[in-house]
């Protein structure tokens, strides 16, 4: 039986001389065992107070009131924004589209694209400091956490004392919160699949659906872990934003930046001090520009990948130059460009309106409003055509060939309509069957046409396929649709 301990391996890097020969490390040289990966240290954002965190403020209330009030919100005896995937019908206030619409959804895309694109080619990251999802429930979670658990050096005592009561209870009522607020952001979300009233019941009585319950406590859980716990991240690992977005930036985008020229070298200071006697620069290197950013990166290190744009170090500085009664904007959002050439304020605007920016709005204004346009011209129902598949033609009564088509009608507006159905393409083509149908608001029906033509002679036409056209014409001047079809002729 072997009782000797195994030891972990270490591998110690070889260093090689000129000559490609091994340099020997001296034999009484321990091994060093160096780590590639920094652990995790938590960040503890500073609360602060300025003109960008109330921007981000406002942003947090206007999209959490549209999040959480549009399911509610009715739009006749309905609910406004619903899509509903069972009956593949997707209600966004008076529109009803249905799958075959898929088209304005690529335009949505294309058009959210294109803004993103010029929101960063303009001013960097702003989608990320004042509007995503991530940094909205991370202020949420982080004015909670606030609530329950005090400031900054509160919270970070706190932590790194004991277990006792208080803390305990502390740490259960900041999670109760954030749960609390998962779940109703879990159950808003699913509100728009599923009518929400509807869904409250079934919640009040516990009587959800297998997929209801999935995805409320899947979105909650995803809300939970992602605002509370993982934060920053998200954005600095997981985001692929923050990876790609150097391409949409140039030396005429507005960043968060730190003056060096005017700040540097850095000291501390009295208040009532000259700073150009004692060789200093404005910044007074009091690290709260770092202990707010919610990344927990130094911008007087420049440009970083991490940085999301909120404005949150250019706040707290601002409040620190007025202390110690210095000029603003220490820290600014500005343009390289402007920084390195001294540019005025109207300067720097100018040099955002460039052409790269000019073509991001010509596409986006082209795409919004060919999706208007597209919409205000939209007929509002749609029409599939589908031969019979019992039999490719036949001979009926009086001599005349059949064809038996179904044809599917989608009406996509909120009322009853009348539609008439007739047919062209060939001599003496007819709709022997009931060519008046009507169709209940928001349904889709499926109607079976039969179709007679004169036999081959000299009305008839010859053997083979031959392309026709339906024509259903909805009343009221709604709209009319042809679709194409193929009628058989035997030989």
């Amino acid at each position: 039986m072997n009782t000797t301990t195994d030891k972990p391996r270490v591998v110690i890097p070889i260093a090689v001389s000129p000559d490609k020969s091994p340099i020997e490390p001296p034999p009484d040289a321990d091994p060093e065992l160096v780590s590639l990966y920094e652990a995790h240290k938590k960040i503890y954002p500073r609360s602060v107070q300025g003109f960008f965190s109330h921007w981000r403020w406002a942003m947090v209330w206007l999209t959490q009131i549209l999040f959480y009030g549009l399911p509610w919100l009715e739009w006749g005896q309905r609910q406004a924004v619903l899509f509903d995937l069972g009956a593949r019908r997707f209600y966004i206030f008076g529109l009803v589209l249905y799958p075959q619409d898929f088209i304005y959804l690529t335009g949505i895309l294309v058009i959210s694209a294109y803004s993103l694109f010029l929101f960063t080619a303009v001013a960097g990251r702003l989608w990320c400091g004042y509007a995503c999802p991530q940094t909205v429930y991370t202020e949420i979670f982080l004015w909670l956490e606030k609530l329950a658990e005090g400031d900054r050096s509160a919270r970070m005592r706190r932590d790194a004392g004991p277990w006792n009561a208080q803390k305990i209870g502390r740490k259960a009522g900041k999670h109760a919160m954030w749960l609390g607020v998962a779940l109703v952001t879990g159950f808003s979300f699913v509100g728009y699949f599923t009518p929400v009233r509807e869904l409250a019941g079934a919640f009040a009585h516990w009587q959800l659906g297998s997929w209801e319950i999935f995805w409320t406590f899947f979105y909650a859980f995803a809300t939970y872990g992602n605002a509370g716990f993982m934060r920053e991240q998200v954005c600095k690992y997981m985001c692929p934003y923050a990876r790609f977005q150097s391409a949409m930036f140039d030396k005429d985008t507005l960043i968060v930046t730190y003056d060096a020229e005017r700040g540097e070298p850095r000291g501390a200071r009295s208040k009532k001090a000259d700073p150009a006697t004692l060789n200093l620069g404005a910044c007074v290197d009091c690290s709260l520009c770092v202990q707010v950013c919610p990344t927990g990166i130094d911008i007087r290190k420049g440009l970083q990948y991490e940085c999301i744009g909120c404005g949150a170090c250019a706040d707290v500085c601002d409040t620190v130059m007025d202390k110690v009664g210095y000029a603003r904007g220490l820290v600014k959002y500005s343009t390289e460009n402007a920084i390195n050439q001294h540019w005025t304020r109207s300067q720097t605007l100018r040099h955002v309106l460039r052409p790269r920016v000019l073509v991001y709005v010509a596409i986006l204004a082209a795409a919004v409003i060919a999706m208007a346009v597209s919409l205000t011209l939209r007929i509002p129902f749609k029409v599939d055509v589908v031969r019979d598949r019992g039999a490719l033609a036949r001979i009926a009564e009086g001599g005349r060939i059949e064809n038996v088509f179904r044809l599917q009608i989608m009406n996509a507006t909120e009322a009853t309509q009348q539609f008439h159905i007739s047919v062209s393409g060939m001599p003496g083509l007819e709709v022997v069957s009931e060519n008046d149908v009507q169709i209940a608001s928001t349904e889709a029906r499926w109607v079976a046409v039969r179709v007679q033509g004169p036999m081959e002679g000299t009305e008839g036409a010859a053997p083979g396929s031959h392309t026709i056209h339906f024509e259903i014409k909805a009343q009221g001047n709604v709209g009319t649709v042809v679709e194409k079809a193929a009628f058989i002729v035997p030989r």
